[in-house]
């Protein structure tokens, strides 16, 4: 009898303990030499739901015609777009972003359409450019899949993943002396014992994540806290649950630190840490002011994305399916009115400084190679 119990004591444990598992079909796939651990394993369900896009609002228009400038007020990014692209933009905007009750109120007056009242309209434009941006300057990232609205929003006027600075609490209960530094599962890092917040300083600061030295004792030319470390390991722990891979799927565990023995994945993520940076520094926190505090974290700081924003648990975003094409203006570069139109309706200092093509200056940074480790 005691046997009997053990037994179903331990098959119930069993199903609780698999229970947090994925269940379904799984592929493995190996990337590497036999032997040397580099499988990954792919959710075929995952996949499959990521690959379901919506269909475009109606068939693509041609670029031929009056251009948006001539025929509406206050086009301050896409001017130069014909009168029927722009229009076919923003039917898939209002599919991609805004709430169904809303439609195109969510960012217009719809007694003056032109207007810039809302913050919305504010948004929406920054984002247009921050959409070309990145796909016309880091195809060393999205390849030429490139981004839409849709990969980050999809249908929602806020993505679902979003991080702000976190509100470090005091906590005199905990001897790190705040509330959720660290040793706090915390899904951001994979639910491990670590830092919780690595954002800030590689997401929308620019500290340096190399950790492992070349050498076998520590050395001046190369001191790292444990501190910077953990850190460090906190945002690969981010990257490998937002992309559902493991760490061989950018590093060979013989060597992390060596570019030579890494696959060609790492030098896609090195550029896309670097693209979220620009994106967070240069576009969103630019915002600051516009944001309501609603859409702010406890700082005050707007909601800026990560990689799980557009990856969601996926490699490849939306299972690598592209949909630029149904909105090939989003490719970049700018399409701007041959003029600027003073004195249109809602312009104002805001909108002005931000649709300034000056901030749309910069290139991509050269590949990474094994000196620059």
């Amino acid at each position: 009898m005691i046997r009997r119990l053990t037994l179903l004591a331990i098959g119930g444990a069993a199903v609780t303990l698999t229970g947090g598992c994925d269940l379904g079909p799984k592929d493995s796939v190996q990337t590497g030499y036999r032997g040397a651990g580099l499988a990954q394993i792919v959710d075929r369900g995952k996949v499959a739901a990521a690959a379901v896009i919506p269909p475009a609002p109606y068939p693509l228009p041609p670029d031929t015609g009056p251009r948006a400038s001539e025929t509406y007020q206050n086009v301050q990014v896409l001017g130069g777009l014909s009168t029927e692209r722009f229009n076919h933009l923003m039917a898939e905007m209002n599919q991609w972003v805004a709430p169904p009750e809303a439609g195109c109120n969510y960012c217009h007056n719809p007694e003056n359409m032109a207007s810039d009242e809302k913050y919305t309209k504010v948004v929406a434009r920054r984002m247009i450019q921050m959409t070309q941006r990145i796909n016309s300057t880091w195809a060393s990232h999205v390849k030429a899949t490139k981004v839409t609205c849709y990969t980050c929003h999809r249908g929602k006027p806020v993505p679902d993943y979003k991080w702000a600075l976190s509100d470090g609490a005091p906590n005199d209960r905990s001897i790190l002396g705040n509330k959720r530094g660290q040793n706090t599962p915390d899904p951001n890092v994979g639910y491990a014992s670590l830092p919780s917040d690595p954002f800030a300083a590689y997401f929308a600061g620019k500290a340096n994540i190399r950790v492992a030295s070349d050498k076998a004792l520590p050395s001046p030319d190369h001191v790292v806290s444990i501190k910077d470390a953990e850190k460090s390991y906190g945002l690969m722990m981010h990257v490998s649950s937002a992309l559902g891979v493991n760490c061989t799927y950018c590093h060979n565990s013989q060597s992390f630190r060596a570019w030579n023995l890494s696959r060609g994945q790492r030098a896609t993520a090195y550029y896309g840490i670097r693209m979220v940076r620009q994106a967070n520094d240069e576009y969103i926190t630019s915002l600051a002011s516009v944001f309501p505090a609603n859409r702010k974290g406890p700082h005050g700081d707007p909601y800026k994305i990560n990689c799980t924003t557009c990856h969601q648990g996926i490699n490849k975003p939306l299972g690598g399916k592209s949909m630029i094409d149904q909105a090939p203006v989003l490719a970049g570069p700018l399409v701007r009115p041959a003029a600027t139109e003073a004195g249109s309706a809602g312009s104002n200092a805001v909108t002005d400084a931000l649709a300034n093509p000056g901030a749309m200056t910069g290139k991509n940074e050269p590949a990474p190679t094994p000196a620059r480790q």
